[in-house]
């Protein structure tokens, strides 16, 4: 039987960053990837926004990441010569009826830490954006975008640069706790069995199957699975120039604009529950984007939107269900303590990447390496 130190189950976004500030913080690392590619699922099918941390409620993790986790990424993308912009975001009422609770998501969002946000009436933002349509709205300078891809491949050479590895096609289809460690199988091509020390596992849509594989793991700290699909469509103009997001509802969000660093602009995403990963985009959704995107932007012609791609939530509540937290189990929550797993890490994982690797690291009571602090880094471009 092989030995490891740290097996980090799942090269998408969170296990490269997870592994990198494992391996920082001294440990020998082997990173288990089932699919041929890094960041195959939700890491590579998203808005690649860079969140500020402007709608999480008080008390869940998520709201505990923030604002440290897009400061510890604006410094390592600047340091590691990742593309991003800050470009900033409006958030913007529609309706009259909007603008009262767009004021009182502004508050929450200031009590939160957030110093630098601007409340702006229509012919304000209207400045900002001649195309946009709206009550008021207010600006968070600091929410900005990233090359995903560029961004794990930045994880994944300085995880190598420690010493680590990255070993893709292959799955770890289970496993079992013992007393020196946990004992886990990896198929694949040349399947085997591993002893690790430590194993995390961050295998996003597939990490409570994987949990639930691991043979004395409790059941009942093991939550269900669930797929909640988003589709996004394209415009070939620039309608706007920073990230429009309108309320909908209390503290919700309807299908927003996203902009990439190309220039690019995109609108989603919707919502759909399916029982199997299926990225397939219908064109015949379009029709509701049309409605849903002229709330806010009036003169989009028609015919002009077409289909980009889907992502998909790793979700641990159903649609009947309040959404749930980040879920990050270190020992004290299970018992075993050589495991620690992610569940639920969806938005904002991509922005949390690095403050989730510093939670995962303090779990286990080691001392995590960090870039700079953001106000010594400068903005970006």
């Amino acid at each position: 039987m092989e030995t490891a130190d740290c097996i980090v189950v799942g090269a998408g976004v969170v296990g490269l960053a997870v592994a990198r500030t494992m391996a920082a913080a001294g440990r020998e690392v082997l990173v288990l990837e089932a699919e041929p590619r890094i960041g195959e699922h939700t890491s590579s099918r998203n808005s690649e926004v860079i969140h500020a941390g402007l709608y999480y409620k008080k008390g869940t993790l998520r709201q505990h990441l923030f604002p440290r986790a897009p400061q510890l990424l604006y410094a390592y993308c600047a340091e590691h010569g990742v593309p991003h912009r800050r470009l900033g975001k409006l958030v913007v009422a529609r309706r009259a009826e909007e603008v009262e609770p767009l004021r009182r998501h502004m508050m929450h969002a200031t009590e939160a830490g957030l110093d630098d946000l601007t409340w702006l009436e229509p012919d304000e933002a209207r400045e900002l954006e001649p195309n946009l349509a709206c009550h008021a709205a207010y600006l968070s300078p600091s929410s900005g975008i990233v090359d995903s891809h560029s961004l794990m491949l930045a994880y994944q050479a300085e995880l190598e640069s420690y010493g680590g590895t990255v070993a893709l096609r292959a799955p770890v289809t289970g496993g079992e706790v013992m007393s020196q460690g946990v004992c886990i199988e990896v198929g694949g091509a040349e399947p085997m069995t591993l002893m690790c020390k430590t194993l995390i596992n961050c295998a996003g849509h597939g990490a409570p199957p994987l949990a639930r594989a691991i043979a004395g793991m409790p059941a009942s700290a093991v939550p269900r699975g669930y797929f909640r699909r988003g589709v996004y469509f394209g415009v070939t103009s620039r309608p706007f120039k920073r990230l429009i997001y309108p309320m909908h509802g209390p503290g919700g969000m309807d299908i927003h604009a996203v902009v990439d660093l190309a220039g690019n602009v995109r609108f989603g995403p919707d919502v759909k529950w399916i029982d199997r990963l299926d990225y397939s985009v219908d064109p015949s959704r379009a029709e509701a984007f049309y409605r849903s995107i002229r709330s806010f932007w009036p003169g989009l012609p028609d015919g002009v939107l077409s289909p980009a791609y889907a992502g998909i939530r790793p979700k641990i509540t159903g649609p009947d269900e309040p959404p749930a937290d980040f879920v990050i189990q270190g020992p004290r929550d299970h018992g075993i303590p050589h495991l620690v797993n992610l569940f639920g890490i969806e938005s904002p994982g991509l922005t949390s990447s690095l403050a989730i690797g510093e939670y995962v690291a303090k779990l286990l009571g080691l001392k995590a390496h960090m870039p700079m602090p953001m106000q010594a880094v400068p903005a970006a471009e």
